[in-house]
């Protein structure tokens, strides 16, 4: 397993209130490492992108496509998408290099995966990733 699996795994996973969770290379647009049983397909990655791409306001009010589902945008800023969809949602941290991507379900608490995302975000923005 590698550094950032474990990572993932550790610090996301390991919280009990991230379903799934992803690192994106944003200089590749590819995947690079994913927890196990999540795959995020190429058109997924590029709607994350574009996520970024926008103006905050709009990817608010346009809301956010991701793995077949809409998600309405709660947040949306240069660093950080946040989407939720009734009892589900998705967290997309923006660093250097990657993209994190945390999913959270029913019965999860949404503000813990916000949390551990974030954190991990500035673990990897201070290392430089």
């Amino acid at each position: 397993m590698s550094h950032l699996q474990s990572l993932l795994l550790d610090t996301l996973l390991g919280t009990k209130h991230v379903d799934s969770a992803a690192l994106i290379k944003l200089q590749e647009r590819s995947l690079c490492v994913a927890s196990p049983g999540f795959s995020v397909m190429p058109s997924d990655v590029r709607r994350l992108m574009n996520g970024f791409a926008k103006n905050p306001l709009q990817a608010r009010r346009e809301g956010l496509y991701f793995k077949e589902k809409d998600y309405k945008c709660v947040r949306a800023d240069e660093y950080s998408l946040y989407a939720k969809n009734e009892n589900t949602g998705v967290i997309v941290v923006k660093t250097h290099l990657y993209l994190l991507v945390a999913t959270y379900t029913e019965g999860m608490y949404p503000s813990v995966c916000v949390e551990a995302t974030e954190k991990l975000g500035d673990y990897l923005r201070k290392k430089g990733s």
